[in-house]
């Protein structure tokens, strides 16, 4: 009975004749086999694809042709019951020619009644093509998945896995906003607009988060695929890890600030390198430099990084005030030290209790009161004016002189000492004129803070005037420029501060008349320049730009305008 049932349906049978007829048409290679794994029939589209003819191969094993993928259970060695009935397998079909080509099976076993096992049926098919686009894909360093119109992903290269952390048999079926858990996923999502706009979607920058919960900075990119007539079946979009980028911009821009102090001047990078260790010792620290160079800043930053940052932050400017009352106002007094003694009153030891006292112009206290002062340094307690009782003081001393302090020991002017306690650790801060690669930075800095505060459209100084303040000295250091810009701030009502915006003796003489009309076109130039400076260093991305400039969305594309440049459409900002 069994053996009537094989033969009725053999292939080499009469019968079988009209299926091996039916398979001919089949686009798909078709090779039946027995249960033993040995060929028995072969389609004309297997022919052409192995390079032998059916009776050529009749008789042979499938493992003479075949060879499981990498990664596959499939053994061609095994029994036919071993076989996973109806599931797709990538294999490597060696053909005539002796090469090697990919190839996707599809394997189905053949049974009788009872579960009585005939053999099986193979059809494959030649995967050469979509076999190099996946290794072209898995080699990409960027991340790459495609989507069908229901935000199912059906591809995941290798560099997606490596970027969110999910395997590629992980992330394809899944939904791509389970997959990614961006806070664009939605109409925002740079593929969800390319899908509904038709058109690609270039260099959005967005946060995604991997499988751990880390947020991850990618830049994205996004088209939409469709078929061969045109119509949209999907999207395909591209995303690279911008992680190392925001990490070495923000090295780069701690590296160019300590606190509110900023400087990119080799001497002071070597400062900024030792600030958080002097700011986490207790040591007393003396600043030196001169007028306006950013002592108190340095002091209010190694205050910030210290273990005392959430206590206060005392400053006492020695120099300004009388020697008759610079005692009372450091140590404070009791209610009839003196004759408008009424009350008890705190002085600024006291209030920097547990924090940090700054005690800037050091070198004007009088001789008198350098000796209380020491005995503050070396035991830790003070007498308040006309108490006799000591008062332990827990307070870190920062302090600050524009004078030479070791030439004031010199002269006997200044308690040797004194001097030494202070000078455990010493800061000298470079004059600008010794800093000059900071002059631009800071006047950006300044241009910035100034047009927050008085809402002028100022984005940047011109050239020329940037030349002029880089021949310039500075004696006031950087407070002086400060107050440079603030001045020209007065002057310039929007765009560039030009060379005339700028105080006595800086501003140039005018040396010939000139038309309103002719000073407005060389402004006008100059702006046009500047803008489309910004604009090119910021690969034309505007909002970029406005923020380089200070200036808001609506003045750049009024500018853009005015100026009628061109460049690069930037979907973050869309021309109206």
């Amino acid at each position: 009975m069994a053996t009537n049932n094989r033969q009725q349906t053999d292939p080499t049978t009469p019968a079988g004749l009209e299926v091996g007829q039916i398979l001919n048409g089949v686009g798909d290679g078709v090779i039946l086999f027995s249960g033993d794994l040995t060929i028995t029939a072969l389609n004309r589209k297997a022919e052409e694809l192995c390079g032998w003819k059916d009776a050529e191969l009749r008789g042979k094993k499938l493992s003479s042709l075949f060879q499981a993928g990498a990664g596959q259970a499939l053994s061609w060695t095994e029994n036919i019951a071993a076989l996973e009935g109806n599931r797709n397998y990538l294999s490597f079909l060696k053909n005539r020619a002796g090469e090697t080509v990919p190839t996707s099976i599809f394997l189905s076993p053949l049974t009788a009644g009872q579960g009585f096992e005939l053999g099986g049926i193979l059809t494959f098919r030649d995967e050469t093509e979509a076999f190099q686009n996946r290794i072209i894909l898995a080699s990409i360093a960027d991340g790459v998945f495609t989507v069908d119109r229901n935000w199912q992903i059906t591809s995941f290269n290798r560099a997606a896995e490596k970027i969110t952390g999910w395997e590629s048999d992980e992330a394809i079926g899944r939904s791509c906003s389970e997959i990614f858990q961006s806070d664009y996923c939605g109409e925002n999502c740079p593929i969800a607009m390319s899908l509904y706009s038709g058109q690609p979607v270039a260099s959005h920058v967005i946060t995604i988060t991997n499988k751990e919960g880390r947020k991850i900075p990618v830049s994205v990119s996004a088209s939409p695929l469709a078929d061969n007539e045109g119509n949209i079946i999907g999207g395909v979009e591209t995303f690279r890890d911008l992680s190392e980028v925001y990490i070495a911009r923000r090295q780069l821009r701690k590296r160019s600030t300590f606190g509110d102090v900023i400087s990119k001047n080799v001497a002071m990078q070597r400062i900024f390198e030792i600030l958080p260790e002097i700011a986490r010792s207790d040591s007393n620290v003396l600043i030196l430099g001169e007028s306006g160079t950013g002592k108190e800043l340095i002091a209010r930053a190694t205050h910030s990084y210290s273990n005392r940052r959430k206590c206060p932050f005392v400053t006492v400017n020695c120099g300004a005030l009388p020697d008759t009352l610079l005692e009372s106002e450091l140590f404070g007094y009791k209610a009839g030290a003196f004759t408008d003694a009424k009350h008890d009153r705190l002085g600024r030891f006291a209030t920097a209790e547990k924090g940090t006292i700054f005690l800037d112009e050091i070198g004007d206290i009088p001789a008198s009161l350098q000796v209380k002062l020491l005995r503050v340094l070396q035991e830790r307690v003070y007498e308040p004016l006309g108490s006799n009782t000591s008062i332990k003081a827990d307070v870190r001393i920062i302090a600050a002189t524009n004078r030479d302090l070791q030439t004031l020991v010199e002269q006997g002017l200044f308690r040797d000492d004194l001097y030494y306690r202070l000078n455990v650790v010493k800061l000298l801060l470079p004059p600008l004129r010794d800093r000059k690669d900071d002059i631009p930075m800071l006047c950006q800095h300044f241009i910035k803070t100034f047009g927050a505060r008085q809402s002028k459209e100022i984005i940047g100084i011109s050239e020329p005037a940037m030349e002029i303040l880089m021949r310039y000295n500075f004696p006031g250091n950087i407070r002086e420029l400060e107050n440079i810009i603030e001045y020209a701030f007065i002057l310039c009502h929007s765009g560039l501060i030009m060379p005339n915006h700028l105080p006595e003796p800086l501003a140039p003489k005018v040396t010939s008349a000139r038309t309103d009309q002719e000073s407005s076109r060389s402004l006008d130039a100059i702006e046009k320049q500047a803008i489309l400076a910004a604009l090119e260093r910021n690969s034309w991305r505007k909002l970029m730009t406005c923020r380089e400039l200070g200036i808001s969305k609506d003045t750049l594309r009024r500018k853009i305008h005015k100026y009628q440049l061109a460049g690069p459409e930037d979907p973050d900002f869309p021309e109206e």
